[in-house]
Formats: C-alpha cells, structure tokens, sequence
C-alpha cells in the first residue's frame, strides 16, 4: 500500500485520527481533515510527520460545504497528484429529546453525515474513476439498523442513510471503484464521552466482549478495506461491535 495517498475526513481525533495513523504506519502519505479543533489537527500533523516516513497533507474543511469540498480535493490533487483512498469519518451528534429537536439542528446532523459523504465521494469519486481504481470506505454506526435511540433519531437517520448511499456509490462507480461500509458499534470516543458510569455499563451489557472498542480497532478494519487483501469485497456494509445482543 506504499506511495498510496489516502484522504480521511474528520481525523483530528478519535477514530479518523487512529485511521491516519495506520495508514502512515504502512507508508501511505495522508491527509488530515479537520473543520473544527485545528490544534488538534496539528499535533496529529507534527505526531505522524516525526514518527512515519510519509507526505501529510492537514486542511480545514467543512465536509458538507460543496465549493469547500471542491478546493480540499484540488489542493490534494495539486500536492500528490491523485488520491486512492477515501474515507468517509466526518461526523457529528447531538443528543436531546426528540421533540425538543429544532430543524436546524436535525438538518445539521444530516449535511455533515450525510450529504459530506455524498460531496466528498463525488469529487472524489471523479478523480478515482480517472485513474481507473481506488477505494472508498463510509463510516456508518449500528445506530442505522438496530441501535436505536429516539434521543439520536437525527444521527440515526444519517447513518442509515449512509448505508443506502453506500450501495448506490458501488453501483455507479464499478468496476473502477470498491466502496464499502463499516458500521461501528459503541466506541471509546469523544462522541461519547457525556455517557454516564451507568449508561456505559448498561450498554456493555449488551455486547458480547463486554467493553466498548478502541478506536484503532475500527481504524484497522478500515485499513483492510482499503488495502488490496480487499479487492474483491465490494458493497458490503461490515458491523464491528463486538457482538451485540439484546440482554
């Protein structure tokens, strides 16, 4: 996977920032994706840079900004000259009672998860169906199929439609282009970090490992599907939970 150029949207922490961090560690030159928090971005930035041998790329984007999206991709373009690897993290959520929610903040929700994936697999789509090869990898959640919370009813929403999206991106761009799905379930994130002691061990319960995932071991999975041990894994949306059941 040396020498490849791999884009990850929202990676100044959590999980984007472990997927950049193990793409460095095979040698990928990365670009690190932030809207918010550049501090953080930063110090990621400096952390790969003086730890791997690899090309880092930091640029502030808001992923559900069309004409922002556009330039991210065309500086990434004008610096490495082609991107193979997309992944698709930026995300956000905002938890309140469902009927408390206003239109603004449910829209919200919807423009960075959803239609970011949609703009960023656009534009970036193009440059992959050029070259004729490349890999995209959305990041979706449980949340979209049967973790439901009506707290999240507007994340949920997203990441269902993520999933949707995800099968109509590997129609349209086969047979150049592999896209697929990972679907976390509960992750040692800041996203999460408002649960309290109880909430945190009611879901545990819930999982056959008994624990919440790091985030590189998301990162991981990612990786793999973007690596060619995957090139024949195409339209698949994979659950990593831990093995989630009803208790």
């Amino acid at each position: 996977m040396s020498k490849k150029v791999a884009l990850v949207t929202g990676s100044n922490r959590g999980i984007g920032a472990s997927c950049v961090e193990e793409f460095a560690k095979l040698g990928v030159n990365v670009v690190i994706n932030y809207c918010h928090h550049e501090e953080e971005a930063k110090n990621l930035e400096k952390h790969i840079k003086e730890t791997y041998q690899v090309d880092v790329l930091t640029i502030k984007c808001d992923v559900s900004k069309e004409d922002e999206v556009e330039n991210m991709v065309n500086t990434i373009v004008d610096h490495f000259g082609g991107i193979d690897i997309l992944v698709n993290n930026a995300g956000v959520s905002r938890d309140s009672l469902l009927l408390d929610k206003n239109i603004k903040e449910f829209k919200r929700i919807l423009d960075v998860n959803l239609i970011g994936t949609y703009l960023c697999s656009k534009y970036v789509g193009k440059i992959m169906l050029n070259a004729k090869q490349g890999k995209i990898i959305n990041i979706s959640s449980t949340n979209a199929f049967d973790t439901y919370y009506p707290e999240s009813c507007d994340y949920d929403a997203s990441k269902a439609g993520v999933v949707s999206l995800t099968h109509n991106l590997a129609r349209e761009f086969a047979p150049f282009i592999n896209v697929n799905c990972v679907a976390p379930g509960w992750v040692k994130t800041a996203m999460n970090k408002g649960l309290t002691y109880e909430q945190i061990n009611a879901e545990k319960k819930k999982i056959l490992l008994g624990r919440f995932a790091e985030a590189e071991e998301i990162a991981k999975v990612v990786v793999f599907l973007a690596s060619s041990k995957s090139d024949y894994i195409n339209d698949s949306i994979i659950r990593v939970d831990g093995g989630k059941y009803n208790a």
